[in-house]
């Protein structure tokens, strides 16, 4: 169902138990990330939160999102596969063959409900704009500092309106702002995005670009603003699909932008291309890491509106799992539609894991039917908008769930040969990924776990079933740079160790790999993955989060050999790069985490603040890992 604002939204979670209204003072500066952290780590998701008492005139709306149950009542569905579902059918019913006259009249139906999703700008003033302050200040709104090196408060989930100068097509993007000051902030998009695109010929034209940030309204604005349409597509025709009924907007106070009439906050303003760029961030990031600083346009901020009972939107990012883990499972289940009916009609089903933020891993169940198919899919794949930036794909048979880990698991250790079944490939990366040489474009490598037709087989597919103690006892053995090891996947016939090393003492992986060859031989499993050794070898997830974020797979996926015998063994490097060991120039960022601090002043408050029974802070995990002097690890 439609929602006409978050406050609607809000009684609604509220209604459903799916909400906790914090009525206790909570300080947008670093206390409301900790709290969330807390909550959103939660198996479910953990609920809703509404910070009541912010310091501002404004409560703090955050983890919305955070669960499957909310994501789809957002988006208006029952659950995500029925948004899919319902994508299939439109899919399937515009592009059918219709021969007859009879045929082609039943497609009217359809034409008129299409054209019913469409946005329509309305006259006068909207919702949004009840209250209109001419002299900006954004200090009035309850703008979050989440992490202790973030490089000040940013607006987290802006709606970012702008327009084609030349063909006057809109874009709803969104990139976060840092504040500078009360009229000024950053305008952080990435040069892959279309607002970066439509700023570019602003400045070909020498013209200041109009720009409207949309906060709140219906919920699934928000989510259409994330999801990876392609470039002149509105986003708006996807929020009139999903809640059908089009979106309602109204013109700017200052500036020729639409903006949806019952958004919750609206910040107007420009950026002029003819400005110096800001020194924008440090931010904790989706990735768990910090993205650092670097030079973006500024923000000028022109006028803010809003509504009179106007709830202030947030999330917060960081380790995961988190709020976003959810937005991204709602972008697997409703694109993978498309992408089989438009692009790779052999692809059944799709799993972006949350150790892989979004865009890290991708495993894919594939409909196989010839030899090399995976491969064709991977590259498929990685030609497809977003699915760009994606460093890690496994492909799996029709008979695998790729949603239960271990099954996949299973899949490469039966079916995979690492000598014979690993494409490692070169392209663009997400910018806020930090472990390539070079910032924006580096290594991807595919895992072909499907069984294989005859001319792709190869000697040693078959999976030789190791002992855990015997492969241990042979692991005790090595003597220089091995700090731990983990062997418990074996036990459960997976054919993956993990190692942990201690390169502060000069530990080289490369080195250390050749060790293992050495005292394993032909015991060695089919995959080792190795870390540093502050990670709990123990917590899986954050293992596979940590190297998927830490590996350039071109540079750090590698096999070791033995008297000129290569062998069926595939290294993963997933620890820190450093310029002394590993000739790594760029600056390595944090983990991010609270501070001492603030984990102990909300550690002392949590009993006053109504959410139940208390939560340890995630964030003590790494606080042994992180540098303490700021964002910049290494």
């Amino acid at each position: 169902m439609p929602f006409s604002g978050l406050d609607n939204f809000v009684k609604t979670l509220d209604s459903k138990g799916q909400l906790v209204r914090v009525k206790e003072y909570v300080d947008p500066i670093y206390e409301i990330a900790e709290v969330t952290d807390r909550i959103s780590k939660q198996q479910d998701g953990g609920k809703a939160l509404l910070f009541e008492n912010t310091g501002t005139d404004f409560p703090v709306l955050i983890n919305a999102f955070g669960s499957d149950e909310r994501i789809a009542l957002a988006l208006g569905v029952f659950n995500l596969d029925s948004a899919a579902a319902k994508i299939e059918e439109l899919f399937k019913h515009l592009t059918h063959p219709r021969h007859s006259l009879t045929s082609k009249l039943k497609i009217l139906p359809t034409l008129n409900r299409v054209a019913k999703w469409f946005p329509q700008t309305v006259s006068g003033r909207g919702e949004c704009q009840e209250v209109v302050h001419r002299e900006p200040d954004l200090s009035i709104l309850p703008i979050l500092k989440s992490w202790p090196y973030d490089g000040g408060r940013f607006v987290t989930l802006p709606m970012v309106n702008t327009k084609d100068p030349n063909t006057g097509i809109r874009n709803v993007g969104m990139y976060r702002m840092q504040v500078f000051t009360e009229a000024l902030t950053g305008m952080h998009w990435h040069r892959h995005k279309t607002g970066a695109r439509h700023f570019n010929e602003y400045k070909k034209l020498g013209k200041k670009m109009p720009i409207a940030v949309a906060l709140g309204g219906d919920p699934v604005y928000t989510y259409a603003a994330t999801a990876p349409l392609p470039d002149n597509i509105d986003e708006y025709i996807l929020a009139g699909f999903l809640r059908n009924k089009k979106v309602r907007l109204v013109k700017g106070i200052t500036v020729d932008i639409e903006v949806p009439y019952d958004a919750d906050i609206v910040i107007e303003g420009y950026v002029d291309p003819s400005d110096d760029l800001a020194w924008e961030g440090p931010f904790g990031d989706h990735t768990g890491f910090y993205s650092l600083a670097d030079w973006y346009p500024r923000f000028h901020v022109t006028c803010i509106t809003h509504k009179r009972n106007a709830i202030y939107p947030a999330t917060i990012v960081g380790v995961p799992p988190m709020e976003d883990k959810y937005m991204a499972r709602a972008t697997e289940r409703i694109f993978i539609s498309p992408i089989k009916i438009a692009m790779l009609p052999e692809v059944v089903d799709m799993n972006l894991p949350e150790e892989g933020v979004a865009h890290n891993i991708a495993i894919v169940k594939i409909e196989k039917s010839y030899p090399g198919q995976a491969y064709k899919v991977g590259h498929g794949l990685w030609g497809a908008g977003q699915m760009m930036f994606n460093k890690i794909m496994i492909v799996t048979d029709s008979d695998v769930d790729v949603h239960c880990t271990k099954d996949v698991a299973r899949a490469i250790t039966k079916n995979y040969n690492p000598l014979y079944d690993t494409l490692i490939s070169r392209g663009p990366l997400d910018i806020l990924d930090h472990s390539s040489n070079k910032p924006a474009i580096g290594g991807k490598i595919l895992i072909d776990a499907t069984v294989k037709f005859s001319e792709e087989q190869s000697i040693g597919v078959e999976s030789i079933v190791l002992d855990p103690e015997e492969v241990s006892a042979h692991l005790k053995q090595v003597s220089e740079g091995l700090s731990d090891f983990n062997v418990s996947l074996l036990s459960e016939g997976i054919s993956v160790v993990i190692i942990s090393i201690d390169k502060s003492n000069g530990g080289v992986v490369r080195a250390l790999a050749q060790s293992i060859v050495g005292v394993l031989g032909e015991s060695l499993p089919k995959i080792i993955v190795i870390v540093d050794k502050e990670i709990p070898l123990d917590r899986i997830p954050i293992v596979a989060w940590y190297t998927a974020g830490n590996v350039d797979p071109e540079r750090d996926c590698f096999y070791a050999e033995c008297d000129d015998v290569r062998f069926a063994c595939l290294f993963i490097d997933g620890t820190q790069k450093t310029i002394e060991s590993d000739n790594f120039k760029r600056d390595w960022p944090n983990i991010v985490t609270s501070s001492r601090e603030t984990v102990q002043k909300v550690d002392s408050m949590w009993d006053r603040l109504g959410l139940g029974g208390f939560i340890d802070s995630p964030s003590t995990q790494f606080l042994g890992i992180v540098n303490q002097d700021g964002a910049i690890s290494k």
